[in-house]
């Protein structure tokens, strides 16, 4: 059954060999430490196949997690492993990206987990809370070497660690440790001079891992290296270097290719696109007639007009920018060996995997944060071990082209390796409130328990100078100092509320710290919200939201500055809806003009930038969940809040809150076809609603039934209606509201709903002095019982007026929203009588009525004109006193004389007699009254009967 798995390995090289006891028939921790292109992926398999061996049939309740640093790697493995082990029973979930909350439900029937360190770093912050990271047998680390990077290595062995204290946790709970299934940790790695280091932080109390170390000499095709220096003037920058290595590459394709494929590595996008250019020039390759007529089918089908040019000189570049298809053909065209050369940027390296007789480093410098810096030797390894295919070659070639005075650190680097250290004490702040949420970590000396399990442990014991430590300190003055480390960090976070810290030093999460850690949101993105007013509106939010570290890897390219300008002002078209001052020249910038591009549905032209955008798009969802959560236990903050709330379902749905195109979230419905419907004036739900169906496919160029699909998707979204009413309790300085969510065509939702069934509206209540009275979350589930919801809320007396804000917010749609003002009733007046009264109900209209155009205005707001006259508000409850028929609603009455007694239980007895004293038009009357208005202004004449003079024959 499992021969399947290993059909394209006809025989074991050395490195599988060495390993196969181990692994086939062991359950111990290893680490295996190779060149690229020894197979090191075959180690996995042979693992997986170890633990389908030993689990019994019909192999429910174990899980397996392979986890690799970038997406393209976890993509290329699902294609592989989804074709390997699906014939055998086994499914296989990619999960990658952000989270959302789909995943766990995505991933509950899948036996084989493929993710990122961030993404399962995300994942088991939660691991208390669901059964599913409890269940990993086999946990498999690609590339591990990557621990040593500066931005994602912390994670890497964060999550690593956590595994082993879930491991460890369980072991706690179960008295009977032979009932806990054991975990078992794999992990692969380039060539690196200290993998015994890994393997001790992988071993566990029973027994230690193993690590095997397969040198060079064993590689499956011998690789030559060669290091090429070339003059390099102090004025010179790197660009112009770059530049001039341009026109040296057809030379050295032309001495070390020996007519077979080469990839070369270049530092930028841009500089992928200009090497290929000059090559095309400089250089002919010889192409046989097939090849020529392959490439010509390739070329036919690329969007990129510039890749199609140089497609048929046998040159074409990759780079992540690309369009996918663009990428896959080119991939395609590579592997078959159609095409003789490809340049590609570096992180092709550790992506999909091309492999090619001779690989060329054009530059040893790559852009990085907006400075040239040099590869890490880790970069470097992973280039160069690109070159050599087994199924083709016995031997390969890889080129470092560099500046003739850093020739010789090369030639040195390629002999032996730098030492891979940790980088989690850099990073260490978000990683300790995440262990403190989880209760892993509850006061110092447990906090220092969890470093031992950490790789930063194993390497500040052998290499302390590295971390900031004096080299003569013993185990135990370097234990002192990583617990000095810990309580920096741990001060850090109790300075901004994010853990409780008592007199012993044993502390807990706050609401605030559990936030931060659920949401996987950085220490520094949480300090910047701390400074935040309360006051700030869409446009300052959004400007704050660009400035997070979450959008760190966004950067802004030269090239892209003209775009994203006209985006930000331009006279003679559409613009972004709060342009910014002055040019777009920061990557603040360029993240705050992408932001609202997306929201005011403007067309990006250009891949990169829509690319830049999704990114910004998938962190955002994120930062403004937190943010609204984060908000909610501010008091002082309705105005922020109530933003929040809306810039939040703004970038769940890219649309603006008072967009017209509505019609983009539904089904069937992109961007093309809303235009359509926004031409056609359908710029709201109720509109669409109401068309008939033929005349909407005849607005959207489609066939039956495709308007009644659209309208019946309209149909079945929630309908809300929001009544506010006072009650007969007030005071001086409180009032007493009933408010009222009624989900008008709930009947209707019982079969069939649009919106899905996590959907929730929220209500916000503030006042005038920018208080919030009230804030929960009602999900549509409650409604759908009854069909409404009902809550007594108490309102104090606001010091700037008595008006008060209600606002009932969609979670997952624009168009939904009702926003309300309303003047609540109090004991005593201000400074003249109150209009408002109790009993009163107020049908709120929704956003999109607000925002083009109310039937019926609100009495709320409307201006009082009985004022003029000297008189007070009658008692009549007519809903529109400018419309109606008395002339008492619009001049007022005579104000009454003042009553004996002035205590405030006689000014509540008689506010109640004045207001019950005359009740409202019945229904009939007010119908009636209506119909002889109309009548008056018919002239009756019209419709008499005039028989006509019967025509000659």
């Amino acid at each position: 059954q499992f021969r399947s798995i290993f059909k394209e390995f006809p025989y074991f090289n050395y490195a599988q060999s060495k390993a196969l006891d181990d692994l086939l028939y062991t359950d111990r921790n290893f680490v295996i430490c190779a060149p690229t292109g020894s197979g090191k992926t075959v180690m996995f398999e042979l693992a997986i196949t170890r633990l389908l061996m030993e689990a019994p049939l019909p192999w429910l309740n174990i899980k397996v997690v392979y986890m690799a640093p970038i997406k393209a790697l976890c993509s290329q493995r699902f294609g592989d492993w989804k074709e390997k082990f699906g014939p055998i029973g086994l499914s296989c979930k990619e999960l990658t990206g952000d989270t959302v909350m789909d995943d766990l439900f995505e991933i509950h029937h899948a036996d084989i987990i493929i993710t990122t360190p961030e993404k399962w770093d995300s994942m088991t912050r939660r691991w208390r809370d669901n059964s599913i990271v409890q269940l990993v047998r086999l946990f498999l680390i690609d590339e591990v070497h990557v621990i040593k990077d500066e931005s994602r290595g912390a994670t890497l062995e964060v999550v690593v660690s956590r595994m082993k204290t879930v491991q460890s946790s369980l072991c706690r709970l179960l008295e009977n440790h032979d009932t806990v299934p054991s975990l078992r940790f794999v992990a692969v790695s380039a060539t690196i001079p200290n993998a015994e280091d890994i393997a001790e932080w992988l071993s566990d109390s029973k027994m230690p891992a193993v690590c095997l170390k397969i040198n060079e000499d064993q590689r499956p095709v011998k690789l030559r290296k060669v290091v090429l220096g070339f003059p390099c003037s102090d004025s010179q920058t790197e660009f112009k270097f770059d530049l001039t290595l341009n026109y040296k590459i057809a030379n050295v394709i032309q001495t070390y290719s020996e007519q077979k494929p080469a990839l070369v590595f270049c530092a930028t996008r841009k500089g992928v696109q200009q090497a290929a250019s000059v090559l095309a020039k400089d250089a002919r390759f010889l192409l046989s007639v097939e090849q020529k007529q392959r490439l010509q089918r390739s070329a036919n089908s690329v969007k990129d007009s510039k890749l199609r040019d140089l497609l048929m000189y046998g040159v074409a570049y990759h780079h992540a920018g690309m369009e996918v298809s663009d990428r896959k053909i080119i991939e395609g065209a590579f592997t078959a060996g159609d095409l003789p050369v490809l340049f590609t940027t570096s992180t092709l390296a550790m992506g999909v995997n091309l492999p090619a007789h001779l690989v060329v480093i054009k530059s040893t410098m790559h852009y990085v944060g907006g400075v040239f810096q040099e590869y890490s030797e880790t970069d470097i390894l992973q280039m160069i071990g690109r070159a050599g295919r087994p199924q083709f070659d016995t031997t390969a070639t890889a080129v470092i082209m560099t500046r003739l005075s850093t020739r010789e650190k090369y030639m040195q680097m390629l002999t032996g390796a730098d030492i891979i250290e940790s980088s989690l004490h850099r990073h260490l702040v978000e990683h300790l409130n995440a262990e403190i949420v989880l209760h892993t970590v509850s006061d110092v000396t447990v906090a220092l328990e969890w470093i031992r399990s950490t790789f930063l442990y194993i390497r500040a014991l052998k290499n302390p100078t590295h971390y900031g430590f004096s080299s003569g300190l013993d185990k135990n003055g370097i234990e002192a100092k990583l617990q000095e480390l810990c309580l920096k960090n741990l001060n850090d976070l109790s300075s901004f509320d994010l853990i409780r810290m008592d007199e012993v030093n044993n502390f807990k999460p706050t609401e605030t710290g559990r936030l931060m850690a659920w949401y996987y949101i950085a220490f520094d993105t949480v300090k910047q919200f701390f400074t935040i007013k309360g006051t700030e509106t869409l446009n300052e939010l959004i400007t704050m939201i660009s400035n997070c570290t979450e959008f760190l890897d966004v950067k802004l390219r030269t090239n892209e500055k003209k775009i994203l300008n006209t985006l930000n002002k331009d006279k003679d078209k559409i613009t972004i809806r709060f342009p910014m001052e002055g040019k777009i020249k920061t990557r603040e910038m360029k993240i705050n003009c992408l932001i609202q591009a997306q929201l005011g549905c403007l067309p990006i032209q250009d891949f990169t930038l829509t690319q830049d955008t999704g990114r910004i798009f998938r962190n955002g969802l994120r930062v403004t969940r937190w943010l609204t959560d984060f908000l909610a236990s501010c008091k002082n903050s309705f105005t922020a809040l109530l933003n929040s709330l809306i810039l939040a379902k703004c970038f769940r749905c890219k649309l603006w809150e008072n967009s017209l195109h509505v019609s983009k979230q539904l089904e069937k419905i992109g961007v093309s076809l809303s235009n359509a419907m926004v031409n056609a004036g359908l710029t709201s739900f109720k509109k669409i609603e109401e068309i008939n169906a033929r005349e909407l496919e005849l607005i959207l160029n489609r066939h039956p039934p495709f308007g009644n699909q659209i309208k019946e998707s309209v149909l079945h979204l929630p309908k809300y209606e929001l009544v506010i009413e006072q009650l007969p309790k007030y005071s001086d300085t409180l009032a007493e509201i009933l408010v009222t969510i009624k989900l008008t065509n709930y009947e209707q939702l019982q079969t069939k709903r649009t919106a899905t069934d996590f959907h929730y509206v929220t209500l916000v209540i503030g006042d005038a002095d920018n208080k919030v009275i009230f804030n929960q979350k009602i999900m549509d589930s409650a409604l759908l019982k009854t069909g409404n919801w009902t809550k007594k809320i108490e309102v104090k007396r606001a010091l700037k007026s008595e008006d008060i804000s209600i606002n009932l917010i969609s979670s997952d749609y624009v168009g939904l929203d009702i926003q309300q003002a309303y003047t609540a009733f109090y004991l005593t007046p201000k400074a003249v009588i109150s209009k408002g009264v109790a009993n009163q109900k107020l049908k709120a209209e929704s956003s999109l009525d607000r925002y083009y155009g109310s039937p019926q205005g609100g009495r709320c707001k409307q201006e009082i004109t009985y004022k003029k006259y000297g008189n007070r508000e009658c008692n009549h409850r007519c809903k529109n006193k400018d419309v109606c028929g008395h002339e008492c609603c619009k001049t007022g009455v005579p104000a009454k004389s003042e009553m004996n007694g002035d205590s405030k239980f006689s000014l509540y007895l008689a506010d109640l007699r004045s207001r019950n004293s005359i009740l409202p038009e019945p229904p009939v009357k007010r119908l009636k009254m209506q119909m002889f208005n109309e009548a008056q202004k018919v002239a009756l004449k019209q419709f008499v009967f005039t028989p006509k003079p019967a025509l000659p024959r």
